[in-house]
């Protein structure tokens, strides 16, 4: 079976996603996973989806269709990787909003070659004061060998830096 990956972009309007998943059925495909939200007025995401190979091109057609709805997809196929990494770790950060803080977290964490396996950020009033609070989740997997304990550590090093809370917790491996 082939594993696609659909991207999408478009304006939000009610019937995206079934148009997209109308698409998809009428290939021959089967749904897995996604991840679509409105995000800046517009509606984003990715969709994995499999099929027969024999298919593709069918997919490519349905999706053709949807394009003329008014929302663009793009195809791109997915790649199979061995799992490389150690223990996966559930990370919550939330602070006082302000530039970079995605880019200074991001950086530790490359730093010490942990891999960010999912990224959502948000920004949310205060409830006392209604000041923008910036918070992020993410699943990060870390390198074979790297404990929790030091990746707590880098990120607690800046954590005083850009003003911000951090915990780490062990994450679902489901």
């Amino acid at each position: 079976m082939a594993r696609l990956i659909l991207s999408v972009v478009g304006s939000d309007r009610p019937g995206l996603t079934q148009a997209l998943a109308e698409a998809v059925l009428s290939a021959g495909g089967n749904w897995l996973e996604s991840h679509l939200s409105r995000l800046g007025g517009l509606y984003v995401g990715s969709v994995l989806v499999e099929l027969n190979p024999a298919d593709v091109e069918r997919l490519r057609e349905a999706v053709s269709a949807v394009d003329g709805k008014g929302l663009e997809v793009r195809i791109a196929s997915s790649i199979e990787t061995p799992a490389t990494g150690g223990l996966a770790v559930s990370f919550h950060l939330v602070g006082q909003d302000r530039p970079g803080i995605v880019r200074q977290v991001t950086a530790a964490l490359a730093a010490i070659e942990v891999n960010i396996e999912d990224f959502d950020t948000r920004i949310r009033a205060e409830p006392y004061s209604g000041a923008a609070l910036f918070e992020l989740e993410a699943r990060l997997r870390l390198p074979r060998g790297l404990s929790a304990d030091k990746v707590q550590a880098a990120l607690e090093a800046i954590s005083g830096e850009i003003m911000v809370d951090i915990k780490l917790t062990p994450a679902d491996e489901g």
